[in-house]
């Protein structure tokens, strides 16, 4: 299983961004997807999760700001990040739970992507 994490870039405060992680490989189905992000020097922290019937969890700081949502379809979860702070600068990584082909199940890190706000 590869992940493919796309979408982040400099904004500005208050800019909005939308994060892509796609999945591709012996899929049977996504369980759950998860939205981390990581600044250097600091442990890497939930921003939101997606479970696979769709139930959605967010951080505290992430709360109103950001939306997560997954396209079963095509492999593929989002993170709409709307009113961004400078301190929302690091780098995201996904996470998904995955129903392997033929059988199993794992979770796969994507390789994130850097998302930078300036003030």
């Amino acid at each position: 299983v590869q992940l493919q994490a796309s979408g982040g870039g400099l904004v500005q405060t208050g800019g909005s961004l939308r994060l892509s992680c796609a999945a591709s490989g012996s899929i049977f189905r996504i369980n759950d997807l998860g939205w981390y992000r990581q600044v250097p020097g600091k442990q890497r922290e939930l921003v939101a999760e997606i479970t696979g019937d769709g139930s959605t969890n967010y951080a505290g700081s992430a709360k109103g700001r950001f939306t997560i949502s997954r396209d079963n379809a095509k492999n593929t979860g989002y993170l709409q990040m709307t009113s961004l702070k400078p301190e929302d600068t690091a780098g995201y990584y996904c996470l998904v739970n995955v129903r392997l082909i033929p059988s199993g199940i794992s979770d796969y890190w994507g390789q994130g992507t850097q998302v930078t706000v300036s003030s």
